[in-house]
């Protein structure tokens, strides 16, 4: 199996700017989470925290995109600096405010223009899909990435949380600002393997959002519903873990369900399937409704455990393939943007996820907030199997 990644990197230049990638796309994680920490620890207020992270959060589910459309339209090296100085910018402005005690409007200003942050996972990507596009590696290259991004979000957040609760509350976002700064750096001078940029787009193309095509909106909503269960999973399972007098073995559940997520994702990546993508999306919402069942049926921490690992054995799989379909929907020269839509979709729906399921266990308690993560696996499954008919419908009228 390892064999079929180490031949990802034959190529010139993979593992300069895979590297670079994985540094840049580390301050996503670590922000929202370190803003949180940040303001708990100075203001005492949880509310005010949550508000300002999820400024941030909205902000990026909402301009990433539209930086991801300038950089299909003239390339990552020109847009990258500019929107990354922006987010730079912001957490920087986040920092000050929170350390002078300023108005408490100036956080959320702030935490908006750190919004700004630019998707690198989608960035990676394109440059793996100039090498390997049209090839069986390509979609090894999605499953990889799909891991680091797990990885990310793995290794992101106690990172952060460890900065600003040891050395100061700022210590966590200021980080991330420094890493998106090398990280950015470090990619845009890679110009060998930089997506190209065609100089004269089709008429239309440049000026309406590759969000008009209606499978792109179904993959995105798709996304939206798969974050709601990582939302929730993540907040019940901290939830459930202090409901069982266990708070710390909440870090241990949460591990399980990322290491059946990479675990799954590495191995689907070395597969050779001759399955058709639409396919392969039904029977990974399917799979994903599923498989959030037994997490009602959890009553302690091992049990959750093993729940929550064959609850994310599906998650980067089916990622992967609602990312090969975008690949294959949406014009060579718009591919950023596409991807950067259904990762946008994932977050706005971690974060809403997190919120309901909050809002769900303070109510009726722990183990009930897993009711929204099964609500969420049955509209995985039903936007799925909506993809698979006009997906199968098109495919039909193509023959």
């Amino acid at each position: 199996m390892f064999s079929t990644y180490r031949t990802l990197f034959q190529a010139k230049g993979t593992k300069a700017f895979a590297l670079a990638g994985l540094l840049a796309r580390l301050p996503l994680p670590m922000t929202g989470i370190g803003i949180i920490t940040m303001l708990s620890q100075i203001t005492g207020s949880y509310g005010l925290a949550g508000a300002v992270a999820a400024t941030f959060v909205l902000t990026y589910a909402l301009m990433s995109p539209q930086s991801s459309r300038l950089v299909d339209r003239h390339g990552q090296r020109r847009v990258l600096p500019a929107v990354a100085g922006v987010s730079v910018l912001g957490i920087l402005l986040l920092l000050v405010c929170s350390y002078w005690r300023l108005a408490q409007w100036t956080l959320f200003v702030g935490a908006a223009l750190a919004g700004f942050m630019p998707s690198m996972s989608a960035m990676v990507r394109a440059r793996w899909n100039t090498i390997y596009r049209g090839k069986a590696q390509l979609q090894t290259a999605y499953s990889l990435e799909t891991v680091l991004d797990e990885v990310t979000f793995i290794a992101g957040p106690p990172i952060s949380v460890g900065l600003s609760v040891v050395i100061l509350p700022q210590a966590g976002p200021l980080a991330a600002a420094i890493l998106l700064a090398i990280g950015v750096s470090a990619l845009v001078v890679q110009v060998g393997t930089e997506p190209p940029v065609e100089s004269a787009p089709a008429a239309g193309q440049g000026s309406r959002s590759i969000f008009r095509l209606a499978d792109v909106r179904l993959l995105t909503l798709l996304m939206v519903a798969m974050g709601v269960i990582v939302g929730t999973v993540d907040i019940v399972s901290v939830a459930f873990a202090e409901h069982m007098g266990m708070p710390a073995a909440a870090s241990v559940v949460l591990s399980c369900y990322a290491f059946g997520s990479c675990v799954a994702g590495l191995v689907f990546g070395a597969l050779k399937l001759d399955t058709p993508l639409h396919k392969l999306l039904l029977l990974g919402g399917l799979a994903t409704a599923v498989t959030t069942l037994p997490l009602l049926q959890a009553g302690n921490i091992v049990g959750l455990a093993g729940a929550v690992l064959v609850a994310g054995l599906f998650f980067a799989p089916t990622m992967i393939v609602a990312m090969s379909l975008v690949e294959r929907i949406v014009p060579e020269n718009r591919l950023t943007e596409g991807m950067t839509w259904l990762l946008a979709g994932l977050n706005i729906g971690v974060s809403g996820g997190a919120a309901a399921s909050g809002q769900v266990v303070d109510a009726w308690g722990a183990k009930a907030g897993f009711n929204v993560a099964l609500a969420a696996g049955a509209a995985v499954l039903l936007v799925a199997l909506w993809c698979y008919q006009r997906m199968s419908a098109g495919a039909l009228q193509a023959s």
